[in-house]
Order: structure tokens, then C-alpha cells, then sequence
């Protein structure tokens, strides 16, 4: 499917210029005048048949894409939401607008609604001396998620504890059984370094799932309070190696008392910095609706590829803007992602 955009709308309140989601106008606009190759990258594409190609096909009731990845092209997955908090999945192309490095991208590929994307996910379970009261709890609940939620026809997923140092007890796999025993050998004690667990997590596992050619939708469960005393890394570094990753994550806290804690506020950023939602359960006993309401969500967002304007391989770090045009409706998406160093 080619898409584009068909006009330019001026925001009076922002007094920005945002990108309407249309086919037609970008349709005939291409075939006036495709864009020059640039010698320099090599994944440039043009209208002579370098385009990126973008298939869907109907299969047993899911829709299954193949797109064939340039790396000028970026893949964004976002989710929309109404004042209450529930989904909204019926919104078209023309009800959203981008902004990539503030400039309007320069065209869009696809725009799919309500995706059933394969899953990547990973389980980041503290398991440092500061939980182990709830420990147990964590481990049932993110069980639970992992057989509810995993299709494996699929989907895949890894299993990390921390608490001075990443504990990696299962790679990517789809077998439940052994992400089960993966969680269940989790034993905890010792300081937390959540900040190296993340960061190396992004690095090791999610980075190069974020090069592969097909497209999958990259999310990381964490669940701790929040609490790091023991990284070498800082948070900043964390979050930006999760961008490179090009990975959502969800936070689930383990603090339960009634004052919000420092740790809490660790996980709100995280959260917000990658697209993703933090959750704050009163009681341990509210930890399971966090994972369902994780869940719906990942079955529940969009898809947009489009081609950035301006790009340049140079490993800067890109900000994206993206809102619904009905102002009613909150968009929650990556805030942005760092470009490829060099052609590939």
C-alpha cells in the first residue's frame, strides 16, 4: 500500500504546520515529481522501483505485513486514548499529525489500524533485597501476562532479573514452559541496578530486533520500585539506548505504600520518554489488572512507516510530534529515535 499526505494544516493554537494522512493528493504528487536519489545514501528511495514495498494479506482472520525495511524509514507504533482512558481504534490517516525533527515527513508508506504485529517483549523483574516481600506476587502475575498474552505462532520473549547485575534466565523463545522456569528460578537479594538492566536489556536483546527487516512491535514489562542505588549507567542512559531500540516500555510499581516515592517518579519517565505507560498499583493485589491493561494495549494500537524529511545517517537523535487532530483524543507514542550512523 503507498500513502502519503494530502495537505498541510496550520494549528492556530501551536502555530505549527502538521501533515493530514491522506492517499490521494501524495499519489498524484509522486508521480509529478519522484524525489532525486541521493548519491551519498544508499537506501534513498525513488519512483524507478526503489520504493519500499508494503504488502497485506489476509490470513486465518490476522492481517500479516511484509515490508521490505530501508533505513531511512522509521516505524511508529502508538496508541490513542479518550479523556476516560479507553481505546480508540476506528481513527483514519487524515485524523493525525507528524512532526519528525520538526518538519513534516516527506512520505508515508502505510497506516494500519488496530496492528496484530508479531510481539517481542522482555520481562524485566527486580529482584533485588528491597521486593522480596513481593516477590512471589511478581512472579505469578508476569507468568499469567506471558500465557495470556503470548501467541506462539508469533510472538517471542525474554526473561531478566536484576539486582546488582542483569540475571538473564531465558532468551527469546515462544515456548511458555520455558519462559515459566525462566521466572520461576528468579530468587531475590543484593542491591538494584535498574538502570544497567534496562540499558543492557535494550543493548543485548531488543537492539537487534529493532534492525531485523520484519516488522514486529517491540515492548519491555518492568516491574520494581524504582529504587536504583547500584548502576553504573544513568537514567538518561538508559531511556536513549531504549530509543536506539526503538523499544516501548511499560512500568509496573512494586510501591504500594501510600506516599509516592522517588522510585515512582523513575518509572513515570521512563514510561513517557519511550511511549509507553507507567502503572501504580495500591495494592499488590491490583498488580494483574496492570498486566491486563498491558495487554489490551498491545493489541490495541497503530502503525504508521513513513520516510522522514531531511534525514541524514548521522546518529542524531530525531524528536517526533505526533497528535490527533481532535484535540479530545491523547496520542502516546515514542518521543523520538536516534538515525542510523552511516548507509547500511
Amino acid at each position: 500500500m503507498d500513502s502519503g499526505f494530502s495537505s498541510i494544516f496550520r494549528l492556530c493554537a501551536t502555530s505549527l504546520f502538521a501533515i493530514s494522512l491522506s492517499t490521494a493528493a501524495v499519489a498524484q504528487s509522486a508521480q509529478a515529481k519522484p524525489p532525486a536519489p541521493d548519491k551519498n545514501q544508499t537506501a534513498q528511495t525513488s519512483a524507478a522501483g526503489q520504493q519500499n514495498q508494503v504488502q497485506t494479506e489476509e490470513k486465518n482472520g490476522e492481517d500479516q505485513y511484509t515490508i521490505q525495511k530501508q533505513v531511512n524509514e522509521v516505524d511508529l507504533v502508538f496508541t490513542v486514548t479518550d479523556k476516560h482512558g479507553h481505546f480508540i481504534n476506528d481513527l483514519n490517516q487524515n485524523d493525525f499529525a507528524l512532526l519528525d525533527n520538526q518538519r513534516a515527513p516527506e512520505r508515508v508508506y502505510s497506516f494500519t489500524q488496530q496492528t496484530n504485529l508479531p510481539l517481542r517483549v522482555g520481562i524485566l523483574i527486580d529482584t533485588s533485597t528491597s521486593i522480596r516481600r513481593r516477590f512471589q506476587f511478581e512472579q505469578q502475575a508476569s507468568i499469567a501476562f506471558l500465557q495470556q498474552t503470548l501467541k506462539p505462532q508469533t510472538d517471542k520473549a525474554f526473561i531478566e532479573g536484576f539486582d546488582v547485575t542483569p540475571d538473564y534466565k531465558q532468551g527469546w523463545t515462544n515456548n511458555l514452559d520455558l519462559l515459566t522456569t525462566g521466572i520461576d528460578a528468579l530468587h531475590p537479594g543484593g542491591g538494584t541496578a535498574l538502570y544497567d538492566a534496562l540499558y543492557s536489556a535494550c543493548r543485548d536483546k531488543l537492539l537487534d530486533v529493532a534492525r531485523g527487516q520484519e516488522p514486529v512491535r517491540r515492548a519491555m514489562v518492568l516491574i520494581s520500585d524504582g529504587d536504583d542505588n547500584q548502576s553504573h549507567a544513568y537514567l538518561d542512559d538508559a531511556i536513549k539506548e531504549c530509543q536506539r531500540a526503538e523499544t516501548i516500555v511499560y512500568t509496573i510499581s512494586t510501591n504500594t505504600s501510600p506516599s509516592r516515592e522517588r522510585g515512582d517518579s523513575v518509572l513515570q519517565t521512563i514510561a513517557d520518554e519511550t511511549g509507553g505507560r507507567a502503572f501504580f498499583p495500591k495494592r499488590l493485589e491490583d498488580m494483574p489488572a496492570s498486566f491486563q491493561a498491558i495487554q489490551a494495549e498491545l493489541r490495541s494500537q497503530y502503525a504508521l512507516v513513513y520516510k522522514p524529511a531531511d534525514f541524514k545517517n548521522d546518529g542524531s537523535f530525531r524528536s517526533i510530534y505526533l497528535f490527533c487532530l481532535d484535540r479530545q483524543y491523547k496520542v502516546r507514542a515514542m518521543k523520538g529515535y536516534f538515525a542510523p550512523k552511516g548507509a547500511e
